[in-house]
């Protein structure tokens, strides 16, 4: 498994550090015994480390805690943050080297979400954190609560987390309330290494359903199509053509670039006539916001933030022309990526960031 984030917490002093530290071993081997039980591994995708080296994750989880003057390492430049950039490129965050494990045991946490590290370069301050492991997009967004234990914010992490739950649920019920109209057929898919392939993720199926589409039929035994197979690409063909929404996941080094024509190439499909997604404009990615390293906001404030997804499906499979997308963009309209850089943090990061709660009708 790929070594998502290592954020690195600052120094306590001795009697806070003490009962701190109890918090953290005592936490760490909960998480590490849960592991063991659940077999969790980080699955988005098996190939992901042929585009990423790293997948850096959670600042905004810190934010919403207040907690961003208290990091200071990170181990890849490669953040979606604009905010842990800033203070990055103001020297109030460190650049470590994660092959040197001896650089973190002066600090308090290392928070790590690879639970493959070697546990004889383990010291007793690592913490395994991974909300990318779950399944559920309000169990991911739950692990606040994980992290608000380390320090003394269970109240804060608990009314973040209510905060957004609620709000889940309302717009749940919101799109529930759309579908007695129409629910459309929404397939997820991926391309890599002349493949397609259907999701098959959890997580991504449910917010498919929460958001009140429908995923493709599950009768289809099969789901992954070689497009150099031509039995393969006329199947795939067959199954488009029943679909009224298309997610198209495909893990690319330049996101900025990905356009329609992208997707069409991977396709390798002549006759795209009854793509009925092509002709209602309903072909979306998840990379609108994307920092100038290439990371994409999708592993970050989309974990910590799950209403916001639902709220861009939601007016992905029911547009109403009213409500600015945060995560997904439309590729058939050309929308552009939106680049995140240290200029764009307009905020006190010494001040927690409240949860931003949709509209819910």
């Amino acid at each position: 498994m790929l070594l998502i984030f290592v954020y690195i917490m600052e120094i306590l002093s001795k009697s806070s550090r003490t009962g701190w530290m109890a918090r953290v071993i005592f936490l760490s081997r909960i998480i590490q015994r849960w592991q063991q039980r659940q077999n969790i591994a980080h699955q988005e995708s098996n190939h992901l480390s042929s585009h990423y080296q790293t997948i850096p994750s959670m600042p905004i989880i810190f934010q919403l805690l207040g907690l961003l003057s208290n990091m200071k390492g990170i181990t890849t430049e490669r953040i979606a943050s604009a905010c842990v950039l800033k203070l990055y490129n103001g020297g109030q965050i460190q650049m470590l080297n994660k092959s040197e494990p001896q650089q973190f045991s002066q600090y308090t946490a290392h928070f790590i979400a690879d639970n493959n590290v070697n546990q004889q370069t383990q010291s007793c301050n690592y913490v395994t954190f991974l909300p990318m492991g779950e399944q559920a997009p309000l169990q991911r967004a739950e692990w606040i609560k994980y992290l608000g234990v380390f320090v003394n914010m269970e109240v804060r992490a608990n009314q973040i987390y209510d905060a957004v739950r609620n709000n889940y649920m309302c717009l749940v019920q919101s799109a529930a309330n759309k579908t007695k109209k129409f629910k459309p057929i929404v397939a997820w898919m991926e391309f890599f290494d002349g493949v397609w392939s259907f999701t098959v993720e959890e997580y991504k199926l449910k917010y498919i359903e929460d958001a009140g589409g429908e995923n493709i039929d599950e009768s289809i035994n099969k789901v992954t199509y070689n497009i150099s197979i031509g039995d393969d690409l006329e199947q795939l063909q067959a199954i488009l053509c029943t679909i009224d929404v298309v997610i198209d996941g495909t893990l690319t080094a330049d996101p900025l670039s990905y356009n329609a024509s992208t997707f069409l190439q991977n396709l390798n499909v002549e006759d795209q006539s009854c793509f009925s997604f092509l002709s209602s404009q309903s072909l979306w990615r998840y990379d609108k916001r994307v920092s100038t390293d290439m990371a994409l906001d999708w592993f970050d404030g989309a974990v910590s933030q799950p209403q916001l997804v639902l709220a861009d499906l939601v007016e992905v499979f029911f547009p109403s022309g009213n409500y600015t997308t945060t995560y997904f963009r439309n590729l058939v309209k050309e929308e552009p990526a939106i680049s995140i850089g240290p200029e764009n943090c307009d905020r006190d990061s010494s001040i927690a960031m409240e949860p931003t709660i949709v509209i819910c009708p």
